[in-house]
């Protein structure tokens, strides 16, 4: 009971600063998400350490070159959160259609063979740029996808962003049970989204190179890819002067070895957080659970 009505009050606390946040100008409401994720990476000790430790090991390696400091990439990573917030909670708000307008795609055509032959499509992407408006866009210009997704622990929360996302056409999935639903769509020509740059547990993947590394990778993309015939595409989201632009690659290569196509796979996503590092989730554990050599 009281753990229920903590959970109502976060929600009501949620809802009013939301709003209010909604109402603001869009200019002004995007430099407030700047300032926020700035004072969010000055007190969120934790997240910056880890931030900050996984570009240092990525620029040891070699994998990240010819990029700002750590700490520049780290707070701009931080600015991302909070202005990509800003633009959710616009759209999610029925205020955000501006937003939605300043997305553009390139690359759609690379979908072509695999709509008109009835495949399903899998679009893999990574936590980048504002990887939420990129479900929302694609959903409404290529069709209702069906989101892999981790449910929030504030329940009241969580159905709030089901209902968001479900009025431009998502539906997301929880991911248990979340292979056998993602099958049946599939088979009959159904869109998916999955973003694969967290780290799994053995049970759920492989151990695949991700920015010199290896880390847990899941390797339900190609397990659902070889079942269904469904093709594996990448995309991803990035900010530009004008809004955001939306690239979507060829259909990736699922041959060989489950781990040899995943590599393929985490090296479209290394690609695309070479080019813009700072807008990738360095905050997350992404190489947990793997003993690395010294």
């Amino acid at each position: 009971m009281v753990k229920t009505i903590l959970r109502a009050g976060e929600f009501a606390l949620f809802f009013m600063l939301s709003l209010a946040l909604a109402l603001l100008p869009l200019g002004l409401a995007k430099k407030f998400g700047a300032f926020a994720g700035r004072l969010l990476y000055r007190v969120w000790g934790s997240r910056r350490k880890i931030a900050l430790e996984n570009l240092r090991e990525a620029i040891n390696m070699g994998a990240i070159t010819d990029a700002p400091p750590p700490d520049i990439i780290a707070r701009r990573c931080f600015e991302n959160l909070g202005i990509s917030f800003v633009e959710l909670d616009k759209i999610y708000y029925g205020r955000g259609d501006s937003i939605l307008r300043s997305v553009t795609f390139k690359g759609l055509d690379n979908c072509t063979e695999a709509f008109n032959a009835g495949r399903g499509v899998i679009f893999i992407t990574a936590h980048t740029g504002n990887w939420e408006l990129l479900a929302l866009k694609s959903g409404m210009e290529v069709g209702p996808l069906q989101i892999v997704a981790r449910p929030l622990n504030n329940p009241y929360l969580n159905r709030f962003l089901e209902r968001a996302r479900a009025r431009y056409g998502n539906k997301v999935i929880y991911k248990k049970g979340a292979i056998r639903a993602l099958l049946g769509s599939l088979k009959t020509g159904g869109f998916a989204g999955i973003l694969m740059d967290q780290a799994v547990l053995k049970e759920e993947g492989h151990i695949v190179e991700f920015l010199g590394r290896g880390a847990w990778t899941t390797r339900m993309p190609v397990l659902l890819a070889r079942r269904t015939g469904a093709a594996l595409i990448p995309a991803f989201i990035k900010r530009t002067p004008l809004g955001h632009e939306i690239t979507v690659y060829p259909e990736a290569d699922v041959s060989g070895t489950e781990e040899q196509a995943l590599r393929r796979l985490n090296m479209a996503i290394e690609e695309h957080v070479k080019e813009n590092p700072s807008e990738w989730l360095w905050i997350h554990k992404r190489w947990k659970r793997v003993v690395h050599p010294d």
